[in-house]
C-alpha cells in the first residue's frame, strides 16, 4: 500500500495561522498520510560574493519545524508529521532530540524526523558550525539521539559530544522516533558517502532529485549498500516526491507504478514552484489531487 502525504509550501504559503491551520487540518480530513516540512534557519543574500549554489535566499521564508509541528499537533489528530530535512548538524544534538521528543509527545507519537548534512555553508557559519565536518558529526548526532530517546540517563563519550549521566524528561512516545535522511541523490563520490552513511543509518530515505532512470540506478545502488551494512532484511522505506510544477495527477500513475516496482513505498505531494499565488490556492490543489492520492493506495 502506497502511503500518501503532502509537501507543507511554506516559502509560498505565508505567515497567516488560520491559513496554516487550515492546511494541516484540509491535508488531514482529506485522508493524506503525513505533511512533509522542509527547514533553513537563515537565508543569505545571494550577491555577497562568490558562487550562490541553492534555491534559497533570504527572501524566501521558512517556519521553523519542530515549533510548527508543536502548533499543529495540537490541531490535528491522525496526520504524520515529516521533516524534510531538519539540518542537523548545524544544530545541538541534545536540543534537537529534546524538541522531537516534545513534538512526539504533544502528538501522541506521530513525528519522524527526517534529518540531512545541508548545503548552505553560510547558515552553517552564522550557527556557530564547522560546515566540512557535518557529515562525520551527523552520524554521532543520530547516536547521541538515539540513546536519549530511549534510555532515561546517557553516558557517552564521542568526539563531538560528551553526556554524563544525563536524561530527556519526558521521553518519547516512540523509543526511538524514526530517524529518515535525506541526500545521496547524485552518483559521485559525496553522492555515494551520504547513500552509505543512509544505508548504515537511517530508517528510510527521502529521495528528491533525478530522472526515473536516475532514481532507479541509486534505488539498486542503496539496496547494495544496506545488503553491505546486514541490513538487508531490516524494514526500509523510500520517499518519492510528484509535483504540480512537473504536471498534473493524470500524468503521475505511469511513475507511482514505477516506483512501487522499485520499492518505493511513501510519496508527497508538492504544490510549491506551479504557480500558485495565494494560500487558498495551494489548499485547494491538494484538495484535487486527493482523488489521485486515493486512488494510488
Amino acid at each position: 500500500m502506497l502511503k500518501v502525504g503532502v509537501t507543507y509550501p511554506q516559502t509560498e504559503f505565508g505567515s497567516d495561522p488560520s491559513a496554516i491551520r487550515d492546511f494541516a487540518q484540509t491535508a488531514e480530513s482529506l485522508g493524506y498520510a503525513f505533511i512533509l516540512a522542509y527547514d533553513h534557519v537563515l537565508g543569505a543574500d545571494p550577491n555577497r560574493g562568490g558562487p550562490w549554489p541553492g534555491p534559497y535566499t533570504y527572501q524566501h521564508a521558512f517556519h521553523e519545524p519542530l515549533v510548527l509541528f508543536g502548533y499543529w499537533a495540537g490541531l490535528t489528530r491522525t496526520i504524520q508529521l515529516v521533516t524534510g530535512v531538519i539540518i542537523l548538524p548545524q544544530r545541538q544534538a541534545p536540543l534537537v532530540a529534546k524538541q522531537a521528543a516534545e513534538v512526539d509527545v504533544l502528538s501522541n507519537g506521530r513525528l519522524r524526523l527526517g534529518v540531512g548534512i545541508g548545503w548552505n555553508q553560510v547558515e552553517h557559519e552564522a550557527l556557530g558550525f564547522d560546515f566540512h565536518n557535518r557529515g562525520k558529526r551527523t552520524e554521532e548526532q543520530i547516536a547521541v539521539m538515539r540513546a536519549l530517546w530511549t534510555q532515561e540517563l546517557v553516558t557517552f563519550h564521542g568526539k563531538w559530544h560528551q553526556l554524563d549521566r544525563v536524561g530527556l524528561k519526558p521521553l518519547p512516545v516512540q523509543r526511538p522516533i524514526p530517524v529518515w535522511m535525506g541526500g545521496g541523490n547524485r552518483a559521485e563520490p559525496g553522492g555515494d558517502r551520504a547513500l552509505r552513511r543512509i544505508a548504515r543509518l537511517a530508517d528510510g530515505w527521502i529521495m528528491t532529485l533525478g530522472n526515473m532512470d536516475q532514481q532507479r540506478a541509486r534505488i539498486a545502488q542503496l539496496r547494495k549498500y544496506l545488503q553491505a551494512a546486514g541490513r538487508a532484511h531490516t524494514p526500509f522505506g523510500i520517499m518519492a516526491s510528484v509535483s504540480l510544477r512537473e504536471g498534473t495527477p493524470t500524468d503521475w500513475p505511469q511513475r507511482v507504478a514505477a516506483w512501487k516496482e522499485m520499492g518505493v513505498a511513501e510519496v508527497t505531494v508538492n504544490t510549491m514552484g506551479a504557480g500558485l499565488s495565494s494560500s487558498a490556492e495551494h489548499i485547494r490543489a491538494i484538495q484535487e489531487a486527493a482523488e489521485w492520492a486515493k486512488a494510488a493506495n
